[in-house]
């Protein structure tokens, strides 16, 4: 008996659609922080920035070992006698706004007969995109601050060792000799100006790769055991006497860029040269942002597929996108320092 092969007709599609997949979100920081200006419409593209001089027109010091038993002398009045007028000094911090913008293309047959929703994950990838561009204008300004600290080095090709107590504490040092205020308030969770109050600390911001050297300085306190105290940010992870840690992993390192790897145990991409961390301290106002929220600064573009006219007759292209305007810059050199330091290779 013979036994009779069957044959299945060829399926038609075969293929599932699956969920569509998670994907790397730009985590925030920065963007959250500083001085916060929102630029009126036609007002130009420049910010100009004012800050006035203390008595003797260094910034940010008012008595120095130079004239410290003297300083006091020179408002004696004399009875009788009108003293000298005094002039009041300035020095001027100006923003420069550049345009960015993110632009995605659809075509008519992809949004008419495909089953996802290409445009609604354009849309999402633009929104994303943007805090991304934002977040590292921020980093360029702040890492590029010109209060220094390096870790084992006297420079970024000596750099030469991690985070220490005695660095930090330097850093303080610092920071409280050019009167820095700690950071009370940030901007709140939202796409208004408004902020919330904080603890008051000076805040830190650098990479997640430098978790482990935060969490080995001594009198650490991981958010953990903060009790009731508030978390400036979900990134926080601790804090050191005044300081508040918050990293990120975008704030990338400069690899390959400090000393010879050798026996330091630092990590090191090639495995030749340390990959060396900005870490950045910032007090109260110590820089800022032009044009980053509210519900003005973005200018968003939706044009639709089937929208016709003389550059698409047949109305085939759809574009999804949007453009804004924004700077980021030091405001006070002495109220913000930047650390930078390698970090152990595990």
């Amino acid at each position: 008996m013979s036994i009779q092969q069957m044959s299945t007709v060829a399926q038609r599609v075969g293929i599932v659609k699956g969920e569509i997949l998670k994907h790397a979100m730009p985590v925030e920081v920065l963007t959250k922080v500083g001085l916060q200006l929102k630029m009126p419409k036609n007002s130009g593209d420049t910010v100009k920035y004012r800050r006035a001089l203390p008595p003797g027109g260094t910034d940010n010091l008012w008595i120095t070992g130079a004239n410290v038993d003297t300083f006091a002398d020179g408002y004696k009045l004399t009875e009788g006698v009108t003293p000298s007028a005094r002039t009041i000094s300035y020095t001027d911090v100006t923003a420069q706004l550049e345009q960015y913008g993110v632009l995605y293309a659809i075509t008519d047959k992809a949004f008419d007969l495909y089953e996802d929703d290409i445009a609604g994950h354009m849309r999402q990838q633009i929104g994303e995109t943007i805090g991304q561009i934002r977040e590292m204008i921020c980093y360029a300004a702040v890492k590029a601050g010109t209060n220094k600290f390096y870790a084992g080095g006297t420079n970024r090709g000596t750099v030469d060792e991690s985070l220490s107590l005695n660095l930090i504490r330097n850093v303080t040092k610092s920071l409280k000799k050019y009167h820095a205020k700690q950071v009370t308030k940030m901007l709140a969770p939202s796409g208004n100006y408004g902020t919330s109050s904080v603890e008051a600390g000076y805040v830190v911001y650098c990479s997640t790769d430098m978790d482990p050297a935060i969490r080995d300085l001594p009198g650490f306190i991981p958010v953990a055991d903060y009790g009731t105290r508030k978390t400036i940010s979900d990134q926080e992870i601790g804090s050191v006497e005044n300081f508040r840690f918050v990293t990120s992993p975008e704030l990338a390192p400069y690899i390959d860029s400090g000393a010879a790897v050798g026996s330091t145990g630092l990590y090191s991409t090639t495995g030749t040269n340390i990959d060396v961390y900005p870490v950045i301290v910032v007090g109260e106002e110590a820089w800022g942002q032009v044009a980053l929220r509210g519900v003005n600064a973005l200018d968003i573009t939706w044009i639709a597929p089937g929208t016709k006219d003389k550059s698409d007759p047949l109305g085939q292209r759809g574009y999804a996108g949007a453009n804004f305007y924004m700077d980021a810059l030091v405001l006070n050199q002495g109220w913000m320092a930047v650390i930078e330091a390698g970090t152990p290779s595990l």
